[in-house]
């Protein structure tokens, strides 16, 4: 089986296109999101329908759970509160809904997915480092788990150690365990602006990290026309 695996889309419709017409490019046979659909970027209602059309499994991310909430976020910079809010008038009450009821982990064919980290889901906590990285190694029954969040894709792997490694493409080995940053489709922040996300080839035992073109200038015009912050379209241009 061949899995899609994407996440951080955060309303960027035009990335989410391109990442689902490359999965059909490279017959991908499953997919599977990480989380944080919504926030930041103009289509959320648009994004939100597409995932949820393509029947697969979701967990949820902190901006899905902001955006499903009607609390006054507390967490957010200014940036991320304004898009927040115009996420929430955005979708429907029946989008709200399902968002909320999202898990926070789930088990996917032999394999795990989650947005930020295993041991504490609910908290939001970003993994940038192998010590990081080791606390959720600790809750990872699987031989992959995939997760999100950061934006920037990386993998840990432990055997008897933590190591960290930029990559574009893993072999997988039984004997070890891998905590696979999948990158951001709407937002990368690794200098990189080009949509990002990964194809899990279960049969060849091989994760590869594939990074797609799209209309940029049309996805900033979108989020400069919204009234959202100026600084969200110049940041995907940016990807920092």
């Amino acid at each position: 089986m061949r899995f899609g695996i994407f996440g951080d889309i955060h309303s960027n419709l035009e990335a989410l296109e391109a990442v689902l017409e490359d999965m059909q490019a490279q017959a991908v046979t499953h997919t599977v999101c990480i989380g944080d659909i919504v926030g930041y970027n103009a289509n959320p209602r648009e994004c939100l329908e597409i995932v949820r059309a393509l029947g697969c499994p979701i967990v949820k991310g902190n901006h899905d759970e902001e955006a499903s909430e009607g609390r006054e976020v507390e967490h957010f910079n200014d940036m991320a509160l304004s898009a927040i809010r115009y996420t929430r008038q955005q979708l429907t009450k029946e989008q709200r809904e399902f968002l909320r009821a999202l898990p926070l982990q789930r088990p996917v064919n032999a394999f795990t997915v989650v947005h930020s980290t295993l041991d504490q889901p609910n908290r939001w906590g970003y993994v940038f480092s192998c010590l990081e990285a080791e606390s959720s190694f600790q809750y990872q029954k699987t031989n992959i788990c995939f997760f999100g969040h950061t934006h920037v894709p990386h993998v840990f792997i432990r055997d008897t150690k933590v190591h960290e490694f930029f990559y574009k493409k893993i072999d997988i080995q039984p004997e070890k365990k891998y905590f696979v940053n999948v990158g951001s489709v709407g937002q990368p922040r690794d200098g990189d602006w080009r949509a990002a996300y990964v194809i899990y080839d279960s049969g060849a035992s091989t994760i590869e990290l594939r990074r797609l073109p799209y209309d940029l200038a049309k996805a900033q015009a979108k989020i400069m026309n919204a009234g959202l912050p100026a600084r969200l379209a110049e940041r995907l241009a940016n990807a920092v």
